[in-house]
């Protein structure tokens, strides 16, 4: 009886286990929405990283809400694209400044697609670089997002950062975007 009920508790556990990774690998192919916010990500840390603030607010919703890295608030797209204007005093990319240009990077890690409404959430780290994208990293942490897809394009409707790690000036910050 003991040896039965042994045999049928591992064959129970191995069909559990056999499911888990048929599931696995279905949701490890990325749909072509995950791909598509991908991309978008990609795009605006282009845009991030060239300075071009048109660019990187196009991949926001109007109404958009950020919780910044350091726990200050933004809502809107015009308050959200301040927080992304250069510090006063700013030299240009590689010009030495007592204010540091920083370069922010969204990377993703997962991206998680409904199947049921037209939303997704993104999670991953971010990381802030001084002067340049290729700059030393003074600030990073991880991110999450919602994104909604609005005429078939995905957009950012909310974003939270937390601040983790920091170096040099990235220690003394006040408030990052």
């Amino acid at each position: 009886m003991r040896i039965l009920r042994t045999t049928f508790l591992l064959g129970g556990l191995m069909t559990l286990v056999a499911a888990g990774d048929v599931n696995a690998q279905s949701s490890d192919a990325p749909s072509a929405d995950a791909r598509a916010i991908r991309a978008a990500r990609a795009a605006q840390n282009a845009a991030i990283a060239a300075g071009d603030l048109d660019a990187v607010t196009a991949f926001w919703t109007e109404d958009i809400t950020v919780r910044r890295a350091l726990g200050s608030s933004v809502a809107g797209r015009a308050a959200a694209r301040a927080a992304f204007e250069p510090p006063t005093g700013a030299a240009p990319t590689g010009a030495a400044t007592a204010t540091p240009r920083i370069v922010y990077r969204r990377i993703p890690n997962e991206i998680d697609v409904s199947t049921h409404w037209p939303l997704a959430f993104e999670s991953g780290v971010w990381e802030g670089r001084e002067g340049t994208g290729d700059g030393p990293v003074i600030i990073g942490g991880k991110f999450s997002a919602q994104w909604v897809k609005r005429d078939g394009r995905w957009l950012i409707r909310s974003e939270v950062f937390v601040a983790l790690t920091c170096a040099g000036a990235g220690c003394s910050l006040l408030a990052v975007p």
